[in-house]
């Protein structure tokens, strides 16, 4: 037998047969190393309308709850996800807010009359947990003059805001008549369209946001 060859090793010299067993672990390692697919931020949004001039007293993440008041109308809806950055990574320390209107299409803003049901919280805050979810109670949007269902999105980490957007509900009639949802790439349409499902008390919408830090 040829002294440079191992039994077993199908006549490779071992010294092959070495330098393949301690390449693999190294090819494996290469492999798991690779970075995560980097992902595509959430598209920007206008503001308006309306972003409240003054932060309601009660504005915790339940918007069927103002004070000690109980909101009735409307269909209640769970809206959660995850707040993530390009990497993918939890984004702590973030505070999600979002705002829409009453099953009226009437806001809490001056500019709206204030006609909104004062029942309805109508704007919510919440910080994300460790992992970067986030939750909130409130009703399934409706749409009024000139808009599709949305609710409103921004997204802060300390003093900075990070992003404002538009949550939109997947399959809606109005979606297409909706200048701003029109105007987006069919990929930002995707990402800021979600469905609504049926759920044991009510409706439920995952959106999964994306930012920029």
């Amino acid at each position: 037998m040829n002294a440079t060859s191992a039994p077993g090793s199908a006549g490779l010299p071992r010294r092959t047969v070495a330098a393949a067993l301690v390449a693999a672990p190294a090819l494996w390692l290469g492999v798991r190393a690779q970075p995560a697919t980097t992902r595509v931020a959430t598209p920007a949004q206008t503001e308006g309308p309306f972003y409240p001039v003054q932060l309601p007293a009660d504005a915790d993440n339940d918007l069927l709850r103002n004070g000690t008041l109980n909101y009735r109308g409307g269909q209640p809806t769970w809206v959660d996800g995850v707040v993530t950055d390009l990497d993918g990574q939890p984004l702590r320390g973030a505070q999600v807010e979002i705002w829409q209107c009453d099953e009226h299409g009437h806001y809490h803003h001056p500019g709206d009359g204030d006609r909104a049901d004062a029942a309805f919280q109508g704007f919510g805050r919440v910080n994300v947990a460790a992992d970067g979810s986030y939750r909130f109670r409130t009703i399934r949007p409706v749409p009024y003059t000139g808009r599709t269902p949305h609710i409103h999105v921004k997204v802060k980490l300390g003093a900075r805001e990070l992003l404002t957007t538009q949550l939109y509900v997947a399959g809606d009639a109005g979606n297409a008549r909706d200048f701003l949802w029109r105007n987006l790439s069919p990929a930002a349409r995707n990402a800021v369209t979600v469905p609504f499902e049926r759920s044991a008390d009510g409706w439920r919408a995952r959106f999964p946001i994306v930012v920029t830090t």
